[in-house]
C-alpha cells in the first residue's frame, strides 16, 4: 500500500530564546505521526531551522500550529540577526519524500497559505514550486528589504501584496510557504574575520549574480569568522564538490583558505557519495558498492516480524492495574536520561565545548545505563504489583493459611516498595546529570536539560508516592522507616538540584 511521506523544513526567526524554540518544537511534536529529524538553531544568525516528516495531512497541521506559536512568541520588531528574514516563522517548504508527487505538495503549501491568512491574519507568499508569479519563485526576491521593508510597502506597493491574508503586516511579519525538491543548506567558514572577503565570494558563486546555476549565498559574520552562507537548491546539477572548489578558488583570490563548512538540517546520502565519488576520482564507481546501500536492500527483503506488542501508554490507558503510576515513574525517568544523553551528544564535537568534551562523554555513558535501568523498571514495578494480587488471592481458610497469606503479602509489598525506591535513586542521579549538562552543555539545548531535570523530577514524585503507599501497608516499622529516611533524603537532594537548575537557566540563557 501506498505510504506517502512528506519531508517540512520551517525556519524559525529565534535562536537565542531556547524556551521559545522548544515552545514551537512541542506544537509540531502534538501532533501524532510526526517525526523530527533534525533542529539547527544559530544565535548569530538568530535563526532556528527544524525538518520533520510524517503523513501530509499530518505534516500540513504541524506546519500550522508552528505557525500560531511562532506568532505567539516571536516579535520582528524585537529581532535581529545575521540572516535575512520576513517573518516569525520566515519560510515553510514541503518536500515530497515517497509515494507524493509535488503537484501534491504545491496544493499543502496552497491550503495551508489560505488556512494561515484566514485564521492567523499573517500575509503569506507562495514561492518555489507553489509560486503564483514566476518572480516569487526566488525567495531572495520575496525577502529583499527583509521585515523592516515589507512593514513600509506592505499596503502601498502593489508587488509587496501577499498571496494570502491581509495586506498589513504585524509583529509576527510575513510567512514564505511553498514546495521545492530537496536543498541542501551549507555554510563555508573562512580563514579570515574580514566579511567584506565572504560577501565578494557569495557574489561569485550565487546563480543570480552570475555565478553557479543552482546556488543562492550571501556572505556574513558568524561566531567572529566570515562565512560563505549558501542554499544549493538542486545538488545533482550543481554538486557540492563542485561548490566546495569554486569558493575555495576564489578565496585564495584573496590569500584565505577554507576553515571548514558545516550543514544546517539534514542532507542527502547520494549528495555526499557524489563528492566522494569526486574526490577520490572513483570514475567507475556504482551506487551499489555502498555496503549501507545493499544492507538496507536485504533488509527490506526480509519477511516482516510478527505483531508489535501493544504501545506501553496504550497499555497504561486500559482497564488494567499494570502498569500504573510506579511504571510510569520509571518510564518518566527513562525519558529524561535519554534528553540527558541528547545533550551530551549535541555538545560533544563542537569546537565551542571542547573544555567539557571529555565530561560530556562521560554524562552520556552514565544516562544511557539510567536508561537501561529505568526501561527495565518499568517492567519490573509492574511484575512486583502482581506479586503483591497474588499474595491477596491465597487461601485464608485456617489460622495458619492465614498466617502465611498474611506474610506473603507482607513480603510482597515490602518488595513493591523496593522498586520505586530504585527509580527514586536513579531519578535522584538523573536529575543531577541533567543540571549538569544544564550548567555545562550546549546552550543551544539548554531547554532540553531543563525538560531532562523537570522529568527526572516528576519520576522521583511518582516513584515516591508508589513508596509511601506501599509501606504504608506494612505493620513493621523496623523495615519501613529506613526506607522512608532514604526517600526523604533523596527528596532533599532533588531539591537542592532544583536550586542549582534554576541558576544555570537563569544564567546562561535567562530563563
Amino acid at each position: 500500500m501506498p505510504n506517502p511521506m512528506v519531508e517540512c523544513i520551517p525556519n524559525f526567526s529565534e535562536a537565542r530564546r531556547p524556551e521559545v524554540v522548544e515552545a514551537i518544537l512541542s506544537a509540531i511534536r502534538a501532533v501524532p505521526g510526526i517525526s523530527i529529524l533534525d533542529r539547527h538553531s544559530d544565535t548569530d544568525h538568530n535563526r532556528t531551522v527544524v525538518t520533520y516528516v510524517g503523513a501530509p495531512a499530518a505534516v500540513e497541521e504541524a506546519a500550522f500550529r508552528a505557525i500560531e506559536q511562532a506568532a505567539k512568541l516571536i516579535d520582528l520588531d524585537q529581532h535581529s540577526g545575521a540572516h535575512p528574514r520576513i517573518g516569525a516563522t520566515d519560510v515553510v517548504p514541503f518536500v515530497p519524500i515517497s509515494d507524493i508527487s509535488m503537484a501534491e505538495c504545491i496544493e499543502m503549501a496552497r491550503r495551508l497559505g489560505k488556512r494561515v491568512g484566514d485564521e492567523l491574519g499573517i500575509p503569506v507568499y507562495l514561492y518555489e514550486e507553489a509560486a503564483n508569479r514566476p518572480e516569487r519563485q526566488n525567495l531572495e526576491n520575496i525577502r529583499r528589504g527583509q521585515y523592516e521593508a515589507l512593514k513600509a510597502e506592505m499596503g502601498i506597493n502593489p508587488e509587496r501584496d501577499p498571496d494570502f491574508g491581509p495586506k498589513a503586516v504585524g509583529p509576527a511579519g510575513a510567512t514564505v510557504i511553498g514546495a521545492r525538491q530537496p536543498l541542501i543548506a551549507f555554510n563555508i567558514y573562512l580563514t579570515t574575520d574580514d566579511v567584506s572577503i565572504a560577501k565578494k565570494i557569495a557574489s561569485a558563486v550565487r546563480n543570480s549574480s552570475g555565478g553557479l546555476r543552482f546556488v543562492k549565498g550571501m556572505g556574513v559574520l558568524v561566531e567572529g569568522r566570515a562565512q560563505v552562507s549558501m542554499n544549493l537548491t538542486n545538488y545533482r546539477q550543481t554538486p557540492i564538490a563542485r561548490v566546495v572548489e569554486f569558493v575555495r578558488r576564489e578565496a585564495a583570490r584573496y590569500g584565505v583558505g577554507i576553515h571548514h563548512s558545516e550543514l544546517v538540517g539534514l542532507i542527502p546520502q547520494e549528495a555526499l557519495t557524489q563528492a566522494a565519488v569526486w574526490y577520490t576520482q572513483l570514475d567507475a564507481f556504482e551506487p551499489q558498492q555502498v555496503l549501507e546501500t545493499r544492507l538496507f536492500e536485504a533488509l527490506r527483503q526480509q519477511p516482516p516480524s510478527a505483531t508489535a506488542a501493544p504501545d506501553f501508554l496504550d497499555q497504561l490507558a486500559s482497564a488494567s492495574p499494570t502498569p500504573g503510576g510506579g511504571s510510569a515513574a520509571a518510564h518518566a525517568g527513562a525519558a529524561a536520561a535519554a534528553l540527558v544523553a541528547m545533550v551530551g551528544r549535541l555538545t560533544v564535537g563542537k569546537k565551542k565545548y571542547e573544555a567539557v568534551k571529555e565530561q560530556m562523554w562521560q554524562a552520556i555513558e552514565q544516562a544511557e545505563a539510567l536508561r537501561q535501568q529505568l526501561n527495565q523498571a518499568v517492567a519490573e514495578d509492574a511484575a512486583a504489583f502482581e506479586a503483591v494480587m497474588d499474595a491477596f488471592k491465597l487461601p485464608k481458610d485456617s489460622p495458619s493459611q492465614q498466617e502465611a497469606r498474611n506474610q506473603a503479602i507482607e513480603t510482597a509489598t515490602y518488595q513493591a516498595a523496593q522498586v520505586p525506591l530504585r527509580v527514586a535513586r536513579l531519578s535522584v542521579q538523573t536529575l543531577e546529570l541533567a543540571v549538569r549538562m544544564a550548567e555545562n552543555g550546549n546552550l543551544n539545548a539548554i531547554s532540553d536539560a531543563g525538560s531532562s531535570a523537570a522529568l527526572a523530577r516528576a519520576a522521583l514524585t511518582g516513584a515516591s508516592l508508589n513508596v509511601r503507599i506501599n509501606l504504608a501497608s506494612i505493620n513493621a516499622p523496623a523495615l519501613s522507616e529506613p526506607l522512608l529516611a532514604e526517600l526523604s533524603e533523596l527528596e532533599a537532594q532533588a531539591t537542592a538540584l532544583e536550586s542549582q537548575l534554576a541558576a544555570a537557566l537563569k544564567q546562561r540563557a535567562g530563563l
